[in-house]
């Protein structure tokens, strides 16, 4: 496929496509030349979303927002403005506004002009009513419905009205534009102005109730959540002071300390203890047994006193433990110590023991020790009886704390959802007082008219136009499969191709007179090519002299390139023999009318006779017969010897291919066979069994001969 057929097709049709191209243009003209002015009118809207001046009290947690949440934010204060109850308020708007003022923006329809002053005033009454509920006409409503009709008639409806308004987002910036189209720049900026009024109240009420819906719901739940925590508090007031509990964990720390402070007293005590009986039993051990006799029964007398200050000294000592060891005690207790030890010096003054042995010492130091001894079982005693009420009073704190742990975790758990709803209630009062409030940046005014488009819509509608035509040119192009070109051949059958004959003008020419002189400019250029043809079949033949020349099918023009390659091998002295072979359709003896005919030479062997111009001619008369029916093949190939050694060349026209083997059957007797093919015709898929057999040939098979085609150029045999 060559891109210069497309431009040969288009050159072909360039008249029609101008027409097309014209015609488009004139019809765009007159249908653009009555459009009315276009007039823009536009507002502004800031949002405040990416303005950083109107986020300083805003939580610092996340300071810049994702850009997916500001587009999503955008996105549905876009949508919120196209809301169909917002673009019905304006078309209530307008259609009152048309009503009711006497410069109305536009006339009323045809179809509603006589409407009476009655239904008038029922018509604003409705739509006043509709404006001041928000509420869309029902279509059920046959009243209704008429005057929704009436709304479609001056496109003020809501889906006329979207048509020509655009809402977007001025690139990365905090502002959303309103934009609106008409005919009058009052109308355009009546729409923007009355859609920016109505969207900044629907969401300003809309906002602010849902504000105060959250402001009085948590407020609710924060005056909930402190009676709770206040019920809570009291709970645990109550029950500590019934049990007379000030603070449960001190006074456990320190009962446990006064527990392991006794314990400590006692592990002395009994070390004590342990120690004085020692001692004693050491001194014992020094007496024999008459000895201890004698003292004890000496100074018995004197143990009274001594018994006395121990009594005392118990009492003291026990008073001291259970006021767990209160300094103030021990003045008292040192006192009495130093008097019982003066008692016991006492005794051994006395010379009670056996004079005999000096063992007064011992005997005092015993006496001490026993008293000591005394005094620490009396202080074990005692610590033993605090210890248990220490321990009855801790066990007594166990319950205790378990119930107040109770009551003090469900405080803690009160206080802290009262203190998550006090920070939500806090932040939501903070967001409503310094919350984005939307507004209007400037009032949208009339406009001038925006610069017409007519003369761009009458070009552009020449321009499609003609891409149009070109385009579908270019598609029947591309679909159209027929034979153009001589390389669409040889791509088609992938045979080699020998050269291209032009078409003959004119009507169909006479084969007799086709070489006469009154032809010869008319033949000009189809003799040049035929003698371009003739010199690829010479080279072809290299010494061969039987020519066959037959077509895919009929009516291809073979015979009169046979004829034609006849003539112009006379043209230069060669003895041509031109034999119709073609039984069926016997084109070339009906034209020439022969004397002699392939059914009586092949019989007979008669003698062919030369005309003047150096061409014979064998014809045939038809029927239904064939070449080998005539005679046998070895004869036929005598005859054929015999007729080469007569002349030099001898060309056949032979029948197409699609008469089966009536034409393999003369191939059988040629050198070199050649196909002829019309130009702007397709190979079927019935005719790619003749390509085949053509390429089974293999070298017998000399080339194409492309018929009628638009030569620019002299062609040259080419091979695939």
């Amino acid at each position: 496929m060559e891109l210069s057929s497309y431009f040969s097709l288009v050159g072909k049709y360039k008249y029609i496509i101008i027409i097309i191209v014209l015609a488009t243009v004139i019809a765009s003209y007159f249908l653009v030349k009555n459009l009315p002015d276009e007039y823009v009118s536009s507002t502004q809207i800031a949002t405040g979303i990416v303005d950083a001046s109107r986020h300083l009290l805003d939580s610092k947690d996340n300071p810049n927002a994702q850009q997916d949440q500001i587009t999503r934010e955008f996105s549905n204060l876009t949508e919120i403005i196209k809301l169909k109850k917002l673009v019905d308020n304006v078309s209530y708007q307008l259609i009152i506004h048309d009503l009711t003022s006497p410069t109305p923006f536009r006339r009323l329809n045809h179809q509603f002009k006589n409407l009476s002053q009655p239904a008038i005033k029922h018509a604003l009454v409705v739509y006043r009513a509709k404006l001041e509920n928000s509420e869309p006409l029902s279509l059920y409503n046959q009243d209704e419905k008429g005057l929704n009709e009436l709304l479609i008639s001056m496109r003020y409806d809501e889906r006329s009205l979207r048509k020509d308004l655009t809402v977007d987002r001025d690139g990365e910036s905090d502002f959303i534009t309103i934009t609106y189209t008409s005919e009058n720049p009052e109308l355009s900026a009546f729409v923007v102005n009355t859609l920016c009024k109505e969207f900044l109240n629907y969401y300003t009420v809309n906002i602010k109730q849902n504000e105060s819906n959250a402001i009085d719901f948590l407020s609710r739940l924060l005056e909930e959540k402190r009676n709770a925590l206040a019920q809570k508090k009291d709970s645990l007031q109550q029950y500590k002071i019934k049990n007379g509990i000030l603070n449960l964990d001190d006074q456990a720390k320190d009962i446990f300390a006064q527990i392991l402070t006794y314990k400590d007293k006692k592990l002395e005590a009994e070390r004590n203890i342990q120690s004085y009986d020692g001692a004693i039993k050491a001194i014992d051990d020094r007496f024999d047994p008459k000895d201890r006799r004698y003292i004890e029964s000496t100074i018995s007398h004197y143990n009274q006193g001594i018994t006395s200050t121990e009594d005392q000294l118990r009492t003291l000592t026990s008073e001291y433990v259970h006021s767990g060891f209160n300094p103030s005690y021990k003045p008292s207790i040192d006192s009495l110590q130093k008097q019982l030890n003066a008692q016991i010096d006492n005794t051994s003054d006395k010379y009670i023991t056996n004079p005999l042995v000096n063992k007064d010492n011992l005997v005092a130091k015993k006496l001490e020790l026993e008293v000591t001894r005394d005094l620490a079982k009396y202080s074990v005693q005692s610590i033993d009886n605090e210890l248990a009420d220490l321990n009855a009073r801790f066990n007594r704190l166990v319950p205790f704390d378990a119930t107040v742990k109770t009551y003090e975790s469900d405080v803690t758990i009160a206080s802290q959802e009262y203190l998550d709803v006090l920070n939500k209630y806090n932040a939501l009062n903070l967001q409503s007082n310094f919350s984005i409030k939307l507004m209007q940046v400037e009032a949208a005014t009339p406009d001038v008219a925006e610069p017409s488009k007519k003369m761009l819509l009458i070009a552009l509608s020449g321009v499609v136009s003609l891409i149009i035509c070109l385009l579908i040119l270019f598609v029947l192009y591309y679909l159209d499969d027929n034979i153009k070109e001589p390389i669409d051949l040889v791509n088609a059958t992938q045979l080699p191709l020998l050269g291209s004959l032009n078409m003959i003008s004119g009507p169909k020419p006479d084969l007799r007179k086709l070489w006469d002189v009154e032809n010869r400019q008319k033949m000009q250029q189809f003799k040049e090519l035929l003698r371009s043809v003739r010199f690829e079949i010479d080279q072809e033949l290299k010494g061969g002299k039987i020519l066959g020349i037959t077509s895919l099918g009929t009516g291809e023009g073979k015979t009169l390139i046979a004829t034609s390659l006849a003539y112009s091998y006379s043209a230069i002295n060669k003895k041509v023999l031109l034999i119709d072979g073609n039984f069926i359709n016997p084109t070339l003896s009906k034209v020439i009318q022969p004397k002699l005919f392939v059914e009586d030479y092949f019989r007979t062997n008669s003698y062919i006779e030369r005309d003047g111009s150096a061409i014979s001619v064998l014809g045939n008369r038809g029927g239904d017969i064939t070449l080998l029916e005539i005679n046998d093949e070895k004869y036929i190939q005598q005859e054929f010897d015999e007729l080469k050694s007569r002349y030099d060349i001898i060309l056949i026209d032979l029948p197409p291919l699609d008469s089966l083997n009536t034409s393999k059957e003369w191939m059988l007797f040629c050198h070199k066979t050649i196909a002829v093919f019309e130009t702007n015709k397709r190979i079927s898929r019935s005719q790619a069994q003749y390509i085949d057999y053509l390429k089974h040939l293999n070298h017998k098979f000399a080339g194409w001969v492309l018929n009628k085609a638009a030569i620019r150029y002299h062609s040259k045999k080419s091979k695939h």
